[in-house]
């Protein structure tokens, strides 16, 4: 069986990484070939990180059109996302018309920025263009229920709910901190950091009260003006540097606003928190709020004060902390898994090939 997998990013996109790209030796153990191509490279993602700037996507567009003209001689096509950022369905149109099958994956509620945009012609153009996507596939994997519910509202004939998990063969659970000062963390990007500044003054009090410590993994020196007096030490992100980061943690937050973009959002954060013995703090934010209560694996803030007292009661009481973070790593070795969830997407790929294969010739 081979696929064509048309993934947005190269492997240091966290998206990419999660949602695809993990799963490709258990696949291939399965039978399942699985030849990837990336719109966007390494390259171009430490170009955006860096200067906040998309450049050279032109070309890559052309690097993936000419693959394209190959989807044909596989037994289907898997999409991240889209096949083209900010283009019209065209090539999902064409799949349909030449009946090249695709299963589409979601972690983010993309379409929202396409239906909120800024720009009229990207509203007018654009903003019916994921529902399109999603009606025309043979299959949805969405990571949470809300993307599943936009997809079925959008005439998707199948979809399942796959969450973002970690690989239980590289996260372990936490020694005991033997330093005497608790460490509260967030593991994330320069494009999510903005999140902990709401709650920045409850952690500078946090800091001051009880000496505790805020270390971050991902986020830009600009963390540092909009955290004042926490404590902070910030630590500069690699894939290998994830686990070992965490397992420091006392507690792991994941605050979020309430807006469209961050209810599609699957709670990854708590889940790698969760993966390696940590109690956590999250805004009831989309599926946040599934994840926290499901596992009893922490607490919910949805305000500042409620933020400073959730955290409150984690530093005052190790109890807490330690019988919180024993449901969640339960919880992820039920559910929230790579070694659980790649079994779903196989059967997936299995059964959408399977039914391309038994269509008649027209």
């Amino acid at each position: 069986m081979k696929v064509l997998a048309l993934t947005k990013y190269s492997s240091q996109g966290a998206s990419s990484r999660l949602r695809t790209l993990q799963y490709l030796p258990y696949l291939e153990g399965q039978g399942i070939n699985v030849e990837v191509n990336s719109l966007y490279d390494n390259a171009y993602l430490n170009k955006l990180y860096a200067t906040g700037k998309r450049t050279g996507f032109l070309n890559r567009y052309l690097l993936r059109l000419k693959v394209l003209f190959s989807a044909a001689r596989y037994d289907l096509v898997w999409i991240e996302k889209e096949v083209f950022p900010f283009c019209p369905a065209l090539i999902e149109r064409l799949f349909k018309l030449f009946r090249i099958s695709y299963v589409v994956d979601y972690d983010d509620a993309i379409y929202s920025h396409y239906q909120l945009s800024k720009h009229w012609l990207v509203r007018v153009l654009l903003k019916h263009k994921i529902s399109k996507v999603m009606q025309l596939s043979s299959h949805v994997s969405a990571g949470n229920q809300h993307l599943a519910d936009y997809a079925k509202s959008s005439g998707a004939r199948a979809v399942s709910i796959i969450p973002t998990v970690p690989d239980l063969q590289r996260y372990h659970t936490k020694a005991q901190n033997e330093e005497q000062s608790l460490v509260i963390g967030w593991i994330g990007s320069p494009t999510t950091q903005v999140y902990l500044y709401d709650i920045a003054e409850q952690l500078a009090w946090l800091a001051q009260k009880y000496s505790v410590r805020l270390h971050l993994m991902g986020a830009t020196e600009d963390a540092i003006s909009n955290l004042p007096n926490t404590n902070l030490e910030i630590f500069p992100w690699s894939e290998a540097g994830e686990v070992p980061f965490i397992q420091n943690l006392d507690i792991g937050i994941m605050p979020l606003k309430d807006g469209p973009w961050e209810k599609g959002k699957c709670g990854y954060k708590l889940i790698q928190y969760m993966a390696c013995g940590v109690s956590v703090v999250g805004s009831p934010v989309g599926v946040n709020e599934k994840i926290v209560l499901e596992s009893n694996s922490g607490l919910l803030a949805d305000t500042p004060e409620s933020w400073q007292e959730a955290l409150v009661a984690l530093l005052e009481s190790k109890d807490k902390r330690e019988g919180y973070a024993n449901n969640g790593r339960k919880a992820v070795e039920e559910y929230y898994s790579l070694q659980v969830q790649q079994v779903t997407l196989a059967n997936i790929l299995r059964d959408v090939a399977g039914a391309k294969q038994g269509e008649p010739n027209t």
